[in-house]
């Protein structure tokens, strides 16, 4: 049994950095596979036939398993069950496996296949309000495989995203755990940047267009993903035989009769529900971001990669100095509060100014203020939560949310297809879409989430859950620097 002198491998600062080095170098090859088709909506269009209508039904795809079969609820009961190390080797194969499935739906094999045939004729449901599930009847055949494949991709790495934030508190509670949530976030939204600028560039290769091309890349980015997951599970078990235990099971082991506690729990359903508003402002928003930018400045799909590039490694840029802020300082919800209020400016931006004014400068200006909106936002918001729950519920608690996240994730991708359906009647050119309602509606879940921000502040300052607080225990001379600025 470990002591309280005993120096654990996690007390070692090389040895937790290199834990998370191999965690978020996993997360950003799924977030390059997450985002890889996202810049390519026009060559979808003219290339595989997917309108507006099957790219939503296909973005909206890699959450279907996690909300409707609850996936993400039993993979949460999986890691407070079976630990880290399990789960995330676990979910970087799910990862692949999914990722290769959508890969081969884009390839020329597979349009030449018996299996594309098949696939015409398979889940042709009508395109009406009770049809929850990404398949309608004219959805091309690749959409619908890829929307098979990204759906098992989804479940991969909504898993991965949950132990990843849970492996972060075994190794960095009481340390530097924002600031080490916030790096992780940041090498993520590095994959993101690093798609924008690169998928147009690989699909287009020689001017031959191959929208397959970019997704093999990132196939075998994820297995490099699974190798760090992998590598990871040998410094966890090390730790965890130093710890005595399994590190996470402790006297009172979880049950699944313990959800109870978070589901009871008013902060906490705030919290979820601020994440679901969020979110779904962010993530469907950059499915369609390259297009809206095509199609507002005139510009192609590589030279929208690069102003929307700015977007995610600014976000990176920024997220780990706000961690270490929130480590040193707090000031948690109010963080929260100041990334929805930049993300309804920028959102309402994107709708009214950008298309009167067709200013590249413009969008630059937008796209930093949303990056340090989304740098405000996820760096405040993961490292709340174990303040909400008890240690033993934490997985499930992060899953729980991760769950209730993705409804939006799943819904919003859909209802923007279709709301730019509906409002470009007749357009077929995949270059002339008006953004202008799809932006609006952006900007009208920032509001909302700007709500449920102030109601957290609200009930942090009558209940004292420490969102306010610092994640690194004080000094008595910073305590009292604090409470000097605090007055000023």
């Amino acid at each position: 049994m470990a002591t309280t002198t005993q120096q654990l491998l996690r007390d070692k600062a090389w040895a937790r950095w290199t834990a998370l080095v191999l965690l978020a170098s996993a997360m950003f090859f799924g977030y390059i596979f997450m985002d890889v088709l996202s810049p390519l909506q026009e060559y979808l269009q003219s290339e595989k036939g997917w309108g507006p209508m099957a790219y939503g039904r296909f973005a909206g795809s890699e959450t279907f398993l996690n909300v409707f079969v609850f996936f993400l609820i039993f993979a949460g009961i999986i890691l407070d069950k079976m630990g880290v190390r399990f789960t995330a080797i676990l979910s970087g194969s799910v990862m692949l496996i999914g990722g290769a499935i959508n890969f081969y739906a884009l390839t020329d094999a597979f349009a030449n296949s018996s299996l594309s045939h098949a696939m015409e004729d398979f889940v042709n449901l009508p395109d009406t309000w009770w049809n929850i599930t990404p398949f309608f009847k004219g959805m091309p055949a690749s959409a619908k495989l890829s929307a098979i494949g990204f759906m098992i991709f989804g479940c991969g790495v909504e898993m991965a995203g949950i132990t990843v934030s849970r492996g972060i508190v075994k190794w960095f509670e009481g340390k530097e755990m924002a600031l080490a949530m916030g790096i992780e976030m940041a090498i993520a939204r590095v994959g993101v940047a690093v798609v924008f600028l690169g998928s147009p560039a690989i699909a287009a290769f020689h001017n031959n267009v191959s929208v397959s091309r970019p997704l093999g890349v990132a196939v075998l980015l994820l297995c490099i993903g699974l190798i760090c997951f992998i590598s990871y599970s040998f410094m966890d078990r090390k730790l965890e035989k130093e710890m005595g235990t399994n590190g996470e099971v402790k006297d009172d082991p979880f049950k699944i009769s313990d959800l109870k506690y978070i589901f009871s729990s008013k902060v906490f359903w705030i919290v979820a529900l601020l994440c679901v508003l969020y979110y779904s402002a962010i993530f469907p928003f950059q499915k369609y971001a390259n297009n809206m930018l095509q199609c507002n400045l005139g510009i192609t799909a590589e030279q929208a990669g690069q102003v929307f590039f700015v977007f995610p490694l600014g976000a990176a840029a920024i997220t780990p100095f706000l961690g270490n802020y929130l480590d040193r300082k707090g000031k948690g919800a109010t963080m929260l509060i100041f990334g929805a209020l930049l993300m309804i400016v920028c959102h309402l931006t994107f709708a009214f100014i950008l298309p009167a004014t067709k200013s590249a400068v413009i969008a630059y200006a937008a796209i930093i203020l949303l990056g340090i909106s989304f740098s405000l936002v996820p760096a405040s918001l993961w490292p709340s939560v174990p303040k909400l729950v008890d240690n033993k519920l934490l997985g499930s608690a992060y899953a729980v949310i991760f769950w209730i996240q993705n409804i939006g994730l799943y819904a919003f991708p859909m209802i923007i297809g279709a709301v730019l359906s509906a409002t470009n009647k007749g357009v077929t050119d995949p270059l002339q879409y008006n953004y202008t309602v799809p932006m609006v509606l952006f900007a009208c879940l920032g509001g909302l989430a700007l709500i449920f921000g102030i109601m957290l502040k609200a009930l942090d300052a009558k209940n004292h859950y420490g969102l306010e607080l610092p994640n690194v225990p004080q000094t008595d001379k910073e305590a009292a620097e604090g409470e000097v600025v605090g007055d000023l």
